[in-house]
């Protein structure tokens, strides 16, 4: 199944905590990298939200945003620790107690002392769990979005894939005349140097110059790393890397092809494969 790494998905919650909201963007990357923001009330999320994505993805960038906005009508109340507090006073006293002149304590102050006014603690639970549930139906979306991405991205590969076996159906059709047009050439040269040549030489001599050109096993190569393409792109596994080491080998056999062709239509038909490889390699990044 063949998905693409660009997606996006946003899903948004109400509930007695406030509204939560999920964001999910992810561009390629050869591996898989997360960057997450979270508020504090979700911080301790951390490490299984990562798990989570890493579970539903393999590769790209991804930027994971969670979002927990409350309610206009919630209020937040506070406690005070009346131990500490206790134990703030009775220092006073004991201060005054060895003869120190000191003001009147202002109350105040004794609230701004640390750990004196504390947020009085919630159930996070329920926030929690449906941070966690929000961000499974978000990675659903995403991945869905991806895979339909990913299909178009596979019928654009099956076309160029097309493209390229008429390209080496071309230059195979070629062949009989390309080998006799280059004896031709040689026998021509030879004859004339005004020298007659040693027949059983001069057809070693063909023999060998036409081993160097031969292309056969080039455009074998070609015509099998097309069906290994196909292969792939028919295939359940993820397919990226795959695909990005078949473009090279493609590629490096174009390249092998145009270096040895004597022909200006095998010349032609190298370059055509190029730009189609180039054009497939350019989609095939995007491949998870």
């Amino acid at each position: 199944m063949i998905r693409s790494m660009t997606g996006f998905a946003r899903r948004e919650r109400q509930g007695p905590w406030g509204a939560l909201i999920c964001e999910l963007r992810t561009v390629n990357h050869r591996y898989l990298e997360i960057s997450l923001r979270l508020p504090d009330e979700l911080k301790t999320l951390d490490n299984e939200i990562r798990q989570t994505i890493g579970a539903a993805l393999r590769r790209g960038k991804v930027d994971a945003s969670l979002y927990l906005k409350s309610s206009s009508g919630t209020t937040r109340s506070i406690e005070i620790d009346t131990s500490l507090l206790d134990e703030l006073l009775a220092r006073v006293a004991d201060v005054r107690g060895r003869g120190v002149s000191t003001a009147e304590v202002n109350p105040l102050d004794l609230l701004r002392w640390p750990g004196v006014i504390r947020d009085a603690e919630i159930d996070s639970k329920p926030v929690l769990a449906a941070a966690l549930e929000l961000l499974r139906e978000a990675l659903t979306e995403l991945n869905d979005t991806r895979h339909r991405e990913g299909q178009r991205i596979r019928e654009l590969l099956l076309s160029r894939c097309t493209a390229m076996r008429s390209q080496v159906e071309i230059v195979k059709t070629r062949l009989p005349d390309i080998s006799q047009r280059i004896r031709d050439r040689i026998v021509e040269r030879i004859s004339q140097l005004g020298v007659t040549p040693d027949q059983e030489r001069l057809e070693q001599e063909l023999v060998l110059y036409a081993h160097k050109m031969d292309v056969d096993e080039e455009l074998d190569r070609l015509a099998g790393h097309i069906d290994e393409v196909t292969g792939v792109l028919d295939s359940s596994e993820p397919a990226g890397r795959r695909l990005d080491f078949l473009m090279q080998e493609l590629n490096r056999e174009a390249n092998t092809l145009s270096s040895k062709s004597q022909d200006a239509e095998t010349t032609r038909a190298a370059v055509d494969m190029k730009v189609i490889i180039e054009q497939m390699r350019e989609q095939v990044q995007n491949v998870e």
